[in-house]
């Protein structure tokens, strides 16, 4: 690992000392932006598989590790008081043909972080956990926390062991333990390259001039939330009530909806292309968001029409169009 930018002093009264892995990622990156700004002692840690360097914010001390390796010397080094995971393997396809490198990850990973959290006396962590991946197909919509959980990938068996784990460790350490269960979440940073991300995807295929390709008939349903609100979840995370919390929005969109919406905000006027159905994918996801209202007192504020817009505006601005498509300017 290699600490990088100059030791923070000394936090304040108000402040906290923070750790982000995958600090450098899409949401991660966000949430160290959001700490610094709210005048607390920061250190983003990535092995800058997926995330990049340039995205994490100068004020911020940056390590490059991988959260699988023995991170005691980064925590005893920083001290954390609050820890938030969002380090993972994100790709659901790939835990299907690779479970061993997605549990490896995901749940060896977790589980070594906590135990170094409760080696170092971490106070709290706050785990980024999947709402969609975690309770399958319900019957139940929007789906509340206490449904029970059908995790129908390695990615969502995973992420539902993370969050028992968490448990576990809450009780035998002390450690408060929230889990955050994230729906869709998009906005400016969302790598398009991947499997996961649809708005990005989208919005990159369609401003380089392709026709994006809807899988099956488009009639599946997201609950998509916005980066920004996802922060601010992770903020009230930080100080509340522990246990399990459903992030999304509570509100249905379908595919087909979805890329009406984007394609209007582009004024393009071609229709996607539609592809086969993916095998087991789940035909509607949305999340109740009544629990985080009534104990972090968290509730989405940005609209789905407004964050698009401004997902739009933000891969707009790192992109030149040549004569071979789409040139960026810099990574997203």
């Amino acid at each position: 690992m290699r600490p990088q930018d100059g030791r923070p002093g000394s936090p304040g009264a108000d402040q906290m000392r923070a750790l982000v892995t995958g600090g450098a990622g899409f949401i991660g990156s966000h949430l160290v932006d959001a700490l610094v700004q709210a005048g607390h002692e920061v250190t983003a840690l990535d092995d800058l598989s997926r995330g990049q360097r340039s995205q994490v914010h100068p004020s911020a001390r940056f390590l490059e590790a991988d959260v699988t390796g023995n991170l005691c010397n980064s925590l005893e080094e920083t001290r954390p008081e609050v820890v938030f995971h969002h380090a993972a393997q994100i790709d659901v396809r790939r835990s299907v043909s690779e479970p061993d490198l997605d549990a490896r990850v995901n749940v060896l990973g977790t589980v070594g972080l906590l135990q170094t959290c409760a080696r170092v006396g971490v106070r709290r962590v706050v785990f980024a956990s999947s709402g969609g991946a975690v309770y399958g197909d319900t019957d139940v919509i929007p789906t509340p926390e206490d449904h029970p959980l059908h995790p129908e990938s390695p990615y969502g068996a995973a992420k539902a062991a993370g969050e028992l784990y968490g448990a576990v460790f809450s009780r035998l350490h002390g450690i408060e333990f929230v889990a955050l269960r994230y729906s869709n979440v998009y906005g400016p940073r969302q790598d398009p390259r991947g499997e996961a991300g649809v708005v990005a995807i989208f919005t990159a295929r369609l401003l380089s001039g392709e026709r994006p390709t809807i899988n099956g008939d488009g009639g599946q349903t997201r609950d998509y939330v916005y980066v920004g609100d996802v922060v601010d979840a992770n903020l009230a995370a930080a100080q509340g009530q522990p246990g399990a919390y459903n992030i999304a929005t509570g509100v249905e969109c379908d595919v087909n909806q979805l890329f009406a919406r984007l394609a209007g905000i582009l004024g393009d006027t071609r229709s996607a292309l539609h592809g086969p159905a993916k095998h087991g994918e789940q035909r509607r996801s949305c999340l109740d968001v009544s629990l985080a209202a009534s104990r972090l007192g968290w509730t989405p504020q940005r609209p789905l029409d407004a964050g698009l817009s401004e997902t739009v505006a933000y891969f707009r601005g790192l992109m030149d169009i040549a004569d071979n498509g789409v040139i960026a300017r810099g990574t997203p």
